[in-house]
């Protein structure tokens, strides 16, 4: 066990820079597992990454990696590591900043993962450790209550789609945000209402007591949907137009009681631990649109920049 496989790339580019290669297999430190990846799943930021959006902060060190959430088994364990075992089941996000779980195998410490939901299988709950966002930003970040009216952008993708459903478990009104033809499919997801983001403008809109955004376009115009009192929640830029972007949340820091507040996930176990509940009481369900392999990585990331995913674009690893 040498070397595994895993998904590179040698430039910044489009899909078809990232290739299979292969790489020495990691070995644990004594306050990590080994863990044998079964699937990862792909996310907006690696798209970034990948493409040059972001090569500032990213460098210009090659090969690159991608993936950052994981689903798989426990192979083995660091000599300080407690309460998990060889064979156990598990789940979880490599830390900000750092890429390479679309791969064979990863080295990752207990901080980064829980056990994984008892009834799923490993590759469909490689779609939901990126649903830990979505609990980040409405019950701790917008402290969303019953009664309240929430509007979720991007309500069909991954992170929305766990949005929609968590809102209606804490008792929120749920409008969702989708393309046409995921109308349906959000509505059975809890959705009070959906509509077509391209039809639909904010005006359009009734307000709302919280604002969760996946989108990063036109936040102040959806900031002005907001109740007094109201919380917007970004996951998102708009990379084509940051300084705009930056300026619209200072501004709402500084001006009136409307606010938005930008976050970038960084769960702990205790959150995985708290998804995987709610995964197995039926509070949240997985959505896999589509399960890929690690050679078609490329066609992954393709499909999700073409857009209208429902839930995520899962790899299977093995």
């Amino acid at each position: 066990m040498d070397e595994m496989r895993a998904a590179l790339y040698d430039r910044y580019g489009p899909p078809e820079v990232l290739y299979e290669g292969r790489l020495p297999v990691p070995s644990p430190e004594r306050d990590e597992v080994l863990v044998r990846v079964h699937a990862t799943s792909v996310n907006g930021v690696e798209l970034h990454v990948r493409s040059g959006r972001l090569r500032l902060p990213a460098g210009r060190r090659f090969p690159k990696r991608v993936g950052i959430d994981f689903a798989g088994e426990i192979v083995r364990t660091g000599a300080g590591v407690r309460g998990f075992g060889e064979g156990d089941r598990i789940w979880g996000i490599l830390p900000r900043g750092r890429f390479g779980s679309a791969a064979e195998y990863v080295a990752v410490r207990p901080r980064q993962f829980s056990l994984a939901p008892r009834n799923l299988a490993l590759v469909e709950a490689a779609s939901l450790p990126a649903g830990t966002t979505a609990i980040t930003a409405l019950r701790d970040k917008a402290r969303l209550k019953p009664g309240e009216r929430l509007l979720v952008r991007g309500a069909a993708g991954g992170v929305g789609s766990v949005a929609v459903q968590f809102g209606r478990a804490l008792g929120a009104h749920v409008t969702a945000l989708a393309g046409a033809a995921n109308l349906d499919f959000v509505r059975g997801l809890g959705a009070d209402e959906a509509f077509d983001y391209r039809t639909t403008r904010p005006a359009d809109l009734a307000p709302f007591d919280v604002v969760m955004d996946t989108a990063g376009t036109e936040q102040s115009h959806y900031r002005g949907l907001l109740t007094r009192g109201g919380r917007m929640v970004a996951i998102a830029f708009d990379t084509r137009n940051i300084p705009s972007g930056a300026f619209a949340v200072l501004a709402s820091a500084v001006h009136g009681t409307r606010r938005i507040r930008f976050f970038s996930g960084d769960p702990d176990q205790g959150l995985f631990a708290d998804l995987a509940a709610r995964v197995e009481n039926g509070d949240i369900r997985h959505v896999v649109d589509t399960v890929h392999s690690l050679s078609d990585i490329a066609a992954a990331h393709r499909a999700l920049e073409v857009g209208g995913v429902r839930g995520k674009h899962v790899v299977r690893i093995g």
